[in-house]
């Protein structure tokens, strides 16, 4: 079958199944003299795994966390899409330490990721998530691109802040732990050079 049919029929778009025959992840796959791209039938096909993925940033949120979910699930009904796996998780957006969100990368069985909003899977660093997926034969599907609410906007602006605070005053503090040290070491030589 024709590169672009066989994309397809896995759920994956014809340009993250360009790059497979591209990088050698298709080994029986050949370019016919006209330039069209032939995959035979007998690559095993990846079975669907579809995920749903919904994000708030706090506990507080944790009511639009069951609704978001849920708006999730009832896009992919109203697809005739069968989810494999409900996700629900509490975390800033900027935070690359979400448990449940890593094992699923890592697992790498996902054919589709649904998300209500870019910002629900991270803040920044989307199309890195992106290019990741495609490589593992994932497709992201964002519902909404709109800007999620002013709360977690905020939230993560505060976050921002501190985590950039903590870094400067955890430096000085270095440096001043530095800089004793070698006073130290320079009184200690001075002692040593005197007897």
């Amino acid at each position: 079958m024709k590169l672009s049919h066989w994309a397809k029929k896995q759920g994956i778009s014809y340009r993250t199944a360009w790059e497979y025959f591209r990088t050698g992840k298709l080994p029986t796959a050949y370019r016919l003299p006209g330039g069209a791209i032939i995959i035979p039938d007998t690559i095993k096909q990846k079975q669907d795994y579809i995920i749903t993925y919904a994000r708030v940033s706090s506990s507080q949120n944790k009511n639009n966390l069951e609704t978001q979910s849920q708006r999730l699930i009832d896009f992919c009904n109203a697809k005739g899409w069968v989810t494999s796996l409900n996700i629900k998780e509490i975390g800033s957006g900027l935070n690359d330490k979400r448990k449940k969100l890593e094992k699923v990368l890592i697992k790498g069985e996902a054919t589709k990721i649904i998300i209500e909003h870019k910002d629900r899977l991270t803040r920044f660093g989307f199309r890195y998530l992106e290019i990741l997926c495609s490589h593992i034969g994932c497709e992201i599907i964002v519902l909404n691109q709109m800007e999620t609410d002013k709360q977690d906007l905020i939230q993560d602006f505060i976050s921002i802040i501190t985590s950039f605070c903590a870094k400067i005053y955890g430096q000085r503090r270095s440096r001043r732990k530095t800089e004793s040290l070698i006073k130290g070491l320079q009184d200690d030589k001075k002692i040593n050079s005197k007897s």
